[in-house]
């Protein structure tokens, strides 16, 4: 899964600032900042944290 592409497609879904996502998911502004920019990969915490926010807001994981 690409989560470069999904960290920010689903950021910007939910109309939120970079600072507004790392606080909903409980991580700092420089992580989201890096998985943008495909520098590092979000946790597998993480990860279970973000497919949560996608089911919940009807949002697709990866384009069919």
């Amino acid at each position: 899964m690409d989560y470069q592409r999904l960290v920010k497609e689903l950021r910007l879904k939910l109309i939120l600032s970079q600072q507004e996502f790392a606080d909903l998911l409980n991580v700092s502004f420089a992580s989201i900042n890096r998985w943008e920019t495909g520098k590092h990969e979000p946790t597998i915490k993480i990860k279970r944290k973000i497919v949560e926010l996608c089911k919940y807001n009807n949002i697709k994981l990866e384009d069919e």
